[in-house]
């Protein structure tokens, strides 16, 4: 089959086009025919050299795939070849073939194209996972997601919307916060030109953000912390700006703030298997009454991935890119 593998780590150029041995699925496993593989900012970290895949994983990058399910390991119970699926994987997306455990897998319904939900798996489970069991983001409450335009970003404004809650949105340039008020925000900031806090209050009648979802990282710790509201909860995912900072813990007790940071790849896989179960339960039925739509800018070829890696790089995507195959 063929993959992009990176024999050395560096730039774009540093993802090369091979041929590899097609993988064999384990017990509890499937073999995916891969439609198409969605690109984050974690493939350009491990093509750096910064993020190694954990033990047991494939060494070629690609976090979610969709596809048609080839061939099933022993045990599997529930799963058919011919299976239309989306898959969180802990590596090897950016191939013809992956093998991916069955607790990690999601049903394609019908109404969603196959390429496009390549852009879902990594992106809903993270969004979910913080926002919800994180964040526990509740009706009426308030959220401010900073990179409201990325992949995550385009996606958690879909779901915090669809449990009822008001939407807030940082993103760059008046063009990319007007479509993150299409996806369903109720404030778009653009922080180019605003303070988001300063922003933030006005909307809110001074009150802040329940939950903070953030990207940025040590940036933008001290105005996170300003930004939330009295038991407010800070979600850090990125380390966009930095990953050291200092805390005011003075402000952390006066609002009875709680800060937590997470990641999604380098969770056990018991874990990875509990938030994929509760996404299939109360986020994927989103996508069947159009609460929930992946957000693709663009598709581009597997042997294009550079090209791919680059223009995410570069801070033009909106929502995902996939890699077809």
């Amino acid at each position: 089959m063929r993959a992009i593998t990176i024999p050395e780590p560096g730039g774009p150029e540093a993802l090369v086009l091979t041929e590899l041995p097609e993988p064999v699925p384990g017990p509890g496993e499937v073999l995916i025919d891969v439609a198409a593989a969605g690109v984050n900012r974690a493939d350009i970290l491990q093509r750096q050299g910064h993020y190694p895949p954990p033990p047991g994983a494939p060494a070629w990058p690609g976090l979610e795939c969709s596809g048609v399910i080839s061939a099933v390991g022993t045990g599997v119970e529930g799963w058919r070849v011919g299976d239309r699926v989306a898959a969180l994987l802990d590596g090897g997306g950016y191939a013809e073939r992956a093998v991916a455990p069955v607790r990690h897998l999601l049903a394609v319904p019908d109404a969603v194209d196959l390429i496009d939900a390549a852009g879902l798996p990594e992106t809903v489970c993270t969004a979910w996972s913080n926002l919800v069991m994180v964040g526990r983001l509740r009706r009426g409450e308030t959220v401010l997601i900073h990179g409201g335009s990325g992949g995550v970003g385009s996606v958690a404004i879909q779901l915090a919307r669809a449990v009822g809650a008001r939407v807030a949105v940082t993103a760059g340039g008046s063009e990319r916060v007007r479509r993150c008020l299409d996806l369903g925000a109720d404030t778009g900031i653009d922080h180019r030109v605003q303070d988001f806090v300063a922003a933030l209050r006005q909307a809110t009648e001074g009150r802040g953000a329940d939950v903070v979802l953030d990207v940025l990282g040590a940036g933008y710790l001290a105005r996170n912390l300003q930004a939330l509201a009295p038991d407010g909860r800070l979600v850090v995912i990125g380390l966009q700006h930095g990953r050291r900072a200092e805390i005011d813990l003075g402000l952390l007790l006066a609002k009875r703030a709680s800060v937590h940071g997470t990641t999604l790849r380098a969770r056990p896989p018991e874990q990875k298997a509990a938030i994929v179960a509760e996404v299939t339960e109360r986020a994927w039925p989103m996508l069947r009454d159009s609460r929930l739509r992946p957000v693709i800018h663009a598709r581009l070829p597997l042997a294009d991935a550079a090209a791919a890696h680059e223009l995410l790089e570069s801070g033009a995507v909106f929502g995902k890119l996939v890699l077809t195959t």
